[in-house]
């Protein structure tokens, strides 16, 4: 039962966590809606610019700089993780999961290099 219940408590706490993300990120939204049908009913002028800000705030020009060292952060967690566990069994393993972050990290830091997001 035991070996079972490690790997669904990752999947779980992985499906939780993106929950989590979706619902957070829906209801800013419903707020900034909320927001803008409250000022329009009380006829406050409202610029492109202004409801772009409210939707949409400005992005930091070195966000993907920061995500790809974060990402590479958590792939090299895993791979020590792996390495210090010490035992042969598990450093496969773990490297191979920190092959996704790593990757993703490297993808982000080229985008930082190469302009990635224009405004």
């Amino acid at each position: 039962m035991v070996e079972i219940l490690v790997p669904m408590s990752l999947f779980f706490s992985v499906a939780i966590i993106v929950g989590l993300f979706v619902y957070f990120r829906y209801r800013a939204r419903s707020e900034t809606q909320k927001t803008l049908r409250e000022a329009i009913e009380r006829g406050q002028e409202m610029t492109p610019e202004f409801i772009k800000l409210l939707g949409d705030p400005p992005r930091q020009p070195n966000a993907d700089l920061r995500r790809g060292i974060v990402a590479l952060a958590i792939g090299a967690a895993f791979a020590i993780f792996g390495v210090l566990l010490g035992e042969e069994d598990a450093i496969r393993p773990m490297l191979a999961v920190a092959s996704f972050p790593c990757v993703i990290g490297l993808a982000y830091l080229a985008l930082s290099k190469t302009g990635g997001r224009q405004e």
